[in-house]
């Protein structure tokens, strides 16, 4: 029952952070016609920072008094978080947002794989076969050499592999580092770097409703880098990864709402393939754990 928990926990976890992300990632995108990249992503970081600072302080979180090794795996996480904010929003300022968290959510098949073959985590066939076929599902969606896979679609490839890098380095954190302390360290990693490589572009004034995107901004990749975090420390990656498909369905949403993408028939049907896949790797998940057998601990 403790896996089942554990398992439980982490795709909730997973799904709030993908929720929330998507939400930032309309902010980001509306406010790309007003902002430079470097600047926009300089900005939201310094709110961001300042933000997780005093969370994670008031929530007896801030600690320096660490390991080496995990100063050393949590900065290589903000190294492949500065690389995964370019590449995406880069992807993002140029891309429909559906059509960006479509490539995006070979992720679960990336991180999963990654796992089993440099962490040994636990993968199964039959939800290696889910995952698979929910990796179809998402090139049915962007259909590449069609019209809809430009070369902007290279860095949401290569956004893929930063947050590969990123998922699975969390895992080789030790238990005493809190979820807090890695997303400020990651927080201050991206806003450094981009606010030095702010300097090389010209920076534009904030009106009113550039403000308000950007706070909401914040707001909500707070919550998706906290989210986010402790997801992939909950459960096996295997089973959590999957529900990384659920931003795609916040895409599909969101972008109707706000930018007027209707989505295409193969789009819908790749979109219900990844849900398929997400929901049968749930239930199959479940039922395992239900049929383990309870073996009783020892008494000394």
């Amino acid at each position: 029952m403790a896996r089942i928990s554990d398992n439980m926990r982490g795709a909730a976890l997973m799904t709030a952070a993908m929720v929330t992300f998507t939400i930032n990632d309309t902010f980001t995108k509306v406010l790309s016609e007003a902002l430079p990249l470097w600047q926009l992503i300089f900005l939201r970081g310094l709110g961001v920072t300042v933000c997780l600072l005093i969370l994670a302080r008031a929530m007896g979180q801030l600690t320096y008094r660490l390991p080496r090794r995990d100063w050393f795996y949590m900065w290589l996480r903000a190294a492949a978080e500065i690389g995964g904010a370019y590449f995406f929003i880069t992807a993002l300022f140029n891309m429909p947002i559906a059509n960006v968290s479509a490539i995006m959510q070979v992720l679960p098949l990336s991180v999963a794989l990654a796992g089993a073959l440099f962490l040994r985590e636990p993968l199964g066939w039959k939800r290696l076969l889910a995952i698979l076929i929910g990796f179809g599902g998402v090139m049915l969606i962007v259909r590449p050499g069609g019209a809809d896979f430009t070369s902007y679609s290279v860095y949401a490839l290569l956004a893929v592999a930063c947050v590969t890098l990123r998922d699975l380095v969390v895992r080789k954190l030790s238990r005493a580092v809190p979820s807090l302390m890695v997303s400020v360290v990651a927080a201050v990693g991206v806003t450094v770097f981009a606010g030095a490589a702010s300097l090389t572009e010209t920076w534009q004034p904030l009106a009113g409703w550039d403000v308000f995107h950007l706070a909401g901004a914040t707001v909500f990749v707070i919550f998706g880098y906290v989210f986010s975090v402790t997801a992939m420390r909950v459960g096996d990656i295997g089973f959590v990864a999957p529900f990384r498909y659920t931003s795609l369905l916040t895409a599909l949403i969101l972008g109707v709402l706000v930018f007027g993408e209707f989505p295409t028939v193969p789009t819908l049907m790749g979109a219900g393939i990844v849900v398929a896949t997400g929901l049968f790797t749930l239930f199959r998940e479940r039922r395992l754990n239900l049929l383990r057998p309870v073996v009783p601990s020892r008494i000394r």
